[in-house]
């Protein structure tokens, strides 16, 4: 058993250097962010080569407060009216010490509103099914 476990690290260690190799040959894809070439420059002239996220003003003050702590990718990743956005923050506030933005908050719940709202086209995922009919399966 102690061998089995073994090989299936072994071989999923050796996948994943064929992948990465793989990867690392191919101009069109990017570990970091699909949007930012290996070659570190964005593809949309709107993002920041680093992280990927939206080029705005406020920008380095979203970077100062969100990635000390977290990937740009939780924020690209989600879709949040500024509401949820303010949830959110609040939430890492009590759960995991996020502290108080102060007059910071007012422009990063700006650019979050404004970049990372739902059905923004650049980077928005499907919008959440709405309304759905569940049935049965019969036996």
């Amino acid at each position: 058993m102690m061998k089995t476990n073994f090989l299936n690290i072994a071989i999923s260690f050796a996948v994943l250097g064929l992948f990465a190799a793989a990867i690392s040959k191919s101009e069109k894809h990017s570990l970091i962010h699909p949007l930012i070439p290996r070659t570190g420059g964005p593809v949309i002239d709107s993002t920041d080569a680093a992280t990927g996220l939206a080029l705005d003003s406020n920008l380095p003050l979203v970077k100062a407060q969100c990635t000390g702590c977290h990937s740009p990718m939780l924020i690209l990743q989600h879709r949040f009216t500024r509401d949820e956005w303010l949830s959110k923050i609040r939430w890492m506030q009590r759960n995991h010490k996020l502290w108080d933005l102060g007059e910071s908050e007012k422009p990063v719940l700006d650019y979050l509103a404004k970049h990372y709202a739902p059905n923004q086209s650049a980077y928005s995922r499907r919008e959440p099914l709405r309304n759905v009919k569940w049935y049965k399966l019969e036996k």
